[in-house]
Formats: structure tokens, C-alpha cells, sequence
């Protein structure tokens, strides 16, 4: 059997941790090959190997059967080997095309000749269905657009072998569509795709086969078609993983959260959120659903105190929010797992430890006279590594050396430890693998049987519909229904979702 890509042996170490040990990893021309595992598996660590990124201290790699020295990325690109990275490497005030050609620029006479290369962005794009404009400026364009901007770049340079980290991490639901429409035009072609993933229902939708890492170790390949997801689950965490929920039904008692007439505007001044009402009380969770964009972003911000409201009131077991510091609401009794980590969640430059201790850094024991505690910092610190399964070389390793999946443990860690009064989740699982999906899940559950209210914003339907005891549909800025999880199902959610009406006597 001949293969496009061999990675045979491969060992790479970080100091503290061997990333990858002994993987071997094979792809055959014009397929598309999952490559699994949980967060911090090792996978993205392996395919920075074979990209150039990472040089390994063990391990052949042979690219169409020659044995190959991928010494960076500019020898993976000769070498036909494109990478679209989770986190797009795009110049925001750049077009579509100067990002595109960044580093072979085409020159007319010493200038750079940008219409000849937007023509060519043009043609690939139209030929693979992408349908990117090459003058658009990457700050005005959609988060699916960017990505079709990063698999151009990888076509403009001759990629015959792709390799996608992680592809739909940032995608709404018709977009992770578009793009599964998107990389099947590419292996029809005759391309070979590379897909770094744990969401195990695009393996089953799109891949012929699935190598699986765990812990650095190859575990082992097999064929989609012959394997369930159950199976891949337990290959890919070393046990049997529960995709239902266990929960008892809830019992709530009084209204921790009450949001009335509220009305938020985003920073174009546009009316996201429209005198909104909804309130949500001790022992329940309560989702909140809605297609990307009709104010769920906008009146987390409000709660939060990251955002002013323009009218309206929020009280926290009848004590006003309204215009106080994100610090003083915090202080008020609130938890906030934000939907970006890295903007909202993390200073990605402070150790673990440090992040771990930014709500209660200034308080004691982390805290006395103003003087900092290091050892009562980095104690605690451990102690919720330890307890929320953080992978990491230590406490003192900086956050953004971490995988995404263990950078979003660590800010759960952080905001549920304090048991808040409120916890607010707002994607709490993207970016997840199932193992670390299922300990999240019980961990929300676990907040509310203790008592406290839970507000989970998320994008994934099933994962509303799994956890939630109520669900709050918003739409244009306003919660059209609350259905009770239990009596409704996707279909009458996606129809609450685009403006529909739900059936009389399903409302709350």
C-alpha cells in the first residue's frame, strides 16, 4: 500500500512532557483522515511535526513514498502539505487576497500585482465553491468566511495535503455544513485531508478512517464505516464515556436571577437585546437558545457588567447589578465562563496558577496587607489542576502553552470553585473533547443540586437540550418562549430559533 503521508516512530518532547511517543500515522491518497483524541492528546503537536513547525527527536516522515526533512513550513508548502490552523493566522486590516498571498507575492515590474492575484483567488475560489470575495477586509467578514480564507491560502500555494485543526471549533451549525460540503469538492479532486478533531458525529458524517491518540500514544486506526461512536469514545478517553446526561429532575426554589425590560446595544449603537425579561431560579439550569447573534453575547455582557444596558434592571437575589463593576458583580455572587477564552477568560501570558487565582488573588489566604501569597497561590492552584483534570507541565507553565480544551478546564476550575450564586456558561464546552464535555456537564448539575441557579448559553443544541431543565429561546433580541427541556425536542427549538411560534401551552 502506497500512502501520501507516513509519519512512522514520531517522538516529540517539551521540556517536562513527551507530546507525541512513538506515533505512527498513515494517510492515503484522496481521503479524509481523523485524527483523534482528547484535549491535549498530542494531536495538534503531531501535525506541527509534519507542517514544520515542531522538529521531532525521533521519527521518519515520508510524503508520496521519498523520506522527507520538513525543516518549516516553507519546505511543507514545497512539498504540497497546506495547514488551516484553529486559530486563523490572518492580517485583520488586510483583504481576502493580501492575505492570501502574504509571503508569494506576485510582482509586475517590482510592485506587487494584486489583480492578478485576485483573478486567481477568484478562480480557486469559484472552483472549490468557496465563494470568498478577494477585496473583502478580514475585520468585516464572518468567522466561516475567515476559515475559507485559510484553506485558499493553502490552494493558492499548490496543497495537494491539507491538514485542518480542529476545523469547526468557531462554526455555527450551517457553516460546519458548508464547510463538510467544501472538503468533500477537495478530496473528489483528488486532494488528501487531514482533519484534527474529537467531535465524533463529523467523523461518522465525513471520514473513511480515524487515527487515535491518547496521552501522546497511538492507540490505534480504523475504518469509520466499521466503527461507532461509542467505540471511537472509549478508544479515544481509555473508558466508557456517557453521552446522556444522569440528572434528577429539578427543584427549584427562589428566583436568584430577575432581568426585566432590558435593552442592550452592541457597539455600533444597534439594539441587540430588546426589552428583555427572564429570570431563573436556585436548583435549575436554564438554556438559553438561539442562532448565533440575536443578543445572547449582548445580555451575558449586561449581566456581567461588561457591558452598559440602556435600560431596564438585573437583580441578584433582589439586589440591583445595574452599573456596577465587573468586579463588583462578580463580588455580588456571580461565576462567568465566557464564550472567548482567550479575550475574556485568560491572560494568556500569566501562568496557570496565576489565572487560576484571578478572581480571589487580592483576597485572603491568596492575599494579606496587599501582598501577594505565591505559595498560597500556586498551592491552591494545584489543588483544582488536580481536581478538574487540567493537563498541564505544572502551575507555573504559561496558559497559552496549553491545549484550548485545557485552557477552558482551567477558567471552570477557577469560576466554579467559588460556588457563585449565579453561574453563567456561555459555551462551555467548545472546543472540548467527549470525555472532558461529560465532566463539565456533571460539574454544572453538580452547581445546581447544590442550590445554586445555572445559566448555560450555548450554540449546540444537543448540549441545551441534554443539561437544561428549562430552555429560554432568544430571537432578534428577545426570549420568544421558555419551554420546559423535557417536553420539546430540536425540531420545535429550531423552529422557536428562527422566529417561529411554539405549539399554545408549550410556554412557560
Amino acid at each position: 500500500m502506497s500512502y501520501v503521508i507516513e509519519m512512522n516512530g514520531i517522538r516529540k518532547e517539551f521540556p517536562g512532557i513527551v507530546a507525541n511517543d512513538n506515533i505512527t500515522l498513515q494517510v492515503k491518497k484522496g481521503e479524509i483522515h481523523a485524527l483523534l483524541g482528547e484535549n491535549g492528546a498530542g494531536k495538534s503537536t503531531l501535525m506541527n511535526v509534519l507542517f514544520g513547525l515542531y522538529q521531532p527527536e525521533k521519527g521518519e516522515i515520508k510524503v508520496r513514498g521519498e523520506k522527507v526533512n520538513i525543516t518549516d513550513p516553507n519546505e511543507a508548502n514545497r512539498l504540497g502539505i497546506g495547514m488551516v490552523h484553529q486559530h486563523f493566522m490572518l492580517v485583520e486590516k488586510f483583504n481576502v487576497t493580501e492575505n492570501i498571498i502574504l509571503g508569494s507575492e506576485p510582482t509586475k515590474g517590482g510592485r506587487i500585482n494584486l489583480k492578478k492575484a485576485a483573478k486567481e483567488v477568484a478562480e480557486i475560489s469559484k472552483r472549490y465553491g468557496l465563494s470568498v470575495d478577494p477585496y473583502a477586509k478580514v475585520e468585516d467578514i464572518s468567522v466561516g468566511m475567515q476559515q475559507r480564507a485559510e484553506i485558499l491560502k493553502t490552494l493558492y500555494r499548490g496543497a495537494d495535503i491539507l491538514i485542518f485543526d480542529e476545523p469547526t471549533a468557531v462554526l455555527t451549525p450551517q457553516e460546519i455544513k458548508e464547510l463538510m460540503g467544501i472538503m468533500k469538492t477537495l478530496v473528489a479532486e483528488g486532494k488528501s485531508i487531514i482533519m484534527i478533531t474529537h467531535k465524533l458525529k463529523e467523523i461518522k458524517a465525513i471520514c473513511d478512517r480515524c487515527t487515535v491518540i491518547r496521552r501522546g500514544v497511538g492507540i490505534g486506526t480504523v475504518d469509520v464505516a466499521d466503527t461507532d461512536t461509542q467505540q471511537l469514545a472509549n478508544m479515544m478517553v481509555g473508558r466508557e464515556v456517557n453521552f446522556k446526561v444522569d440528572k434528577t429532575p429539578a427543584e427549584p426554589k427562589e428566583t436568584v436571577l430577575s432581568v426585566k425590560d432590558l435593552t442592550v446595544k452592541d457597539s455600533r449603537g444597534i439594539e441587540m437585546v430588546k426589552s428583555l425579561n427572564l429570570s431563573i431560579r436556585s436548583g435549575e439550569i436554564v438554556g438559553l437558545a438561539g442562532v448565533e447573534g440575536n443578543g445572547q453575547s449582548e445580555l451575558i455582557e449586561a449581566i456581567t457588567g461588561l457591558k452598559k444596558a440602556e435600560s431596564g434592571s438585573i437583580e441578584l437575589k433582589g439586589k440591583t447589578l445595574s452599573g456596577l463593576s465587573p468586579r463588583k458583580v462578580t463580588e455580588s455572587g456571580i461565576g462567568h465562563i465566557p464564550e472567548d477564552r482567550h479575550k475574556l477568560g485568560l491572560v494568556l501570558n500569566f501562568t496557570v496558577g496565576e489565572n487560576i487565582g484571578l478572581q480571589t488573588y487580592y483576597k485572603e489566604p491568596l492575599s494579606k496587607y496587599s501582598i501577594l501569597n505565591y505559595k498560597a497561590l500556586y498551592e491552591k492552584a494545584e489543588e483544582l489542576i488536580k481536581d478538574y483534570d487540567v493537563r498541564t507541565p505544572s502551575a507555573h507553565t504559561q496558559a497559552r502553552a496549553l491545549s484550548g480544551g485545557n485552557q477552558q478546564k482551567a477558567i471552570i476550575a477557577r469560576e466554579v470553585d467559588r460556588s457563585p450564586e449565579l453561574l453563567i456558561a456561555a459555551q462551555p464546552t467548545r472546543g472540548l473533547d467527549v470525555g472532558a464535555i461529560e465532566t463539565i456537564h456533571k460539574r454544572l448539575i453538580k452547581e445546581r443540586d447544590k442550590g445554586r441557579a445555572v445559566l448555560l448559553m450555548s450554540l449546540e443544541l444537543d448540549e441545551v437540550l441534554n443539561v437544561s431543565d428549562r430552555i429560554a429561546v432568544i430571537y432578534d433580541g428577545e426570549i420568544v418562549d421558555i419551554v420546559e427541556a423535557s417536553e420539546t425536542n430540536e425540531q420545535q427549538l429550531g423552529l422557536l430559533m428562527a422566529g417561529g411560534k411554539a405549539k399554545a401551552g408549550e410556554s412557560e
